[in-house]
């Protein structure tokens, strides 16, 4: 692993000109530099040796319909099944006019779910303290 400072030196040996942007928000998973004259910029994602959990507002939903409220986190939450469950029973129940009845309870169900894992998201990397001895689901091995 390379150190985010390490990376912002070693681009300041050849463009010593490089510097922060000051568009940086709150929530941003970033930190953005640039080289003035310059028209394109580089983002640093510092989850490793600057981790920004504490102010991170993402959620993640898999190609395979779970949700994710930390890419370090090995929990996931279905939410694919439970939108089928509801599908399922108002097939059932008889189409257009079960349906209408099943979406505001599905909606609830998913806001009720979908809270309780944000309101569980650890500070900080989702609890793990030693992350390169974490089992993990990467995002980019999801669906195949």
């Amino acid at each position: 692993m390379v150190s985010y400072n390490d990376m912002v030196n070693r681009i300041k040996e050849t463009y010593p000109t490089l510097q922060k942007l000051l568009s940086q928000r709150p929530n941003d998973t970033s930190k953005t530099w640039g080289v003035p004259g310059f028209r394109g910029r580089v983002g640093f994602i510092t989850s490793m040796t600057h981790n920004f959990c504490g102010s991170c507002n993402r959620l993640r939903i898999t190609g395979d319909g779970n949700l994710k409220v930390c890419l370090f986190g090995e929990a996931e939450v279905s939410l694919r099944d439970m939108m089928r469950k509801y599908r399922n029973r108002d097939q059932e129940v008889g189409g257009v006019e079960g349906a209408a009845g099943g979406r505001g309870e599905m909606e609830n169900e998913l806001l009720q779910v979908i809270g309780k894992a944000v309101g569980n998201k650890k500070e900080k990397h989702a609890g793990m303290g030693e992350l390169e001895n974490m089992k993990n689901r990467p995002m980019i091995l999801i669906g195949g």
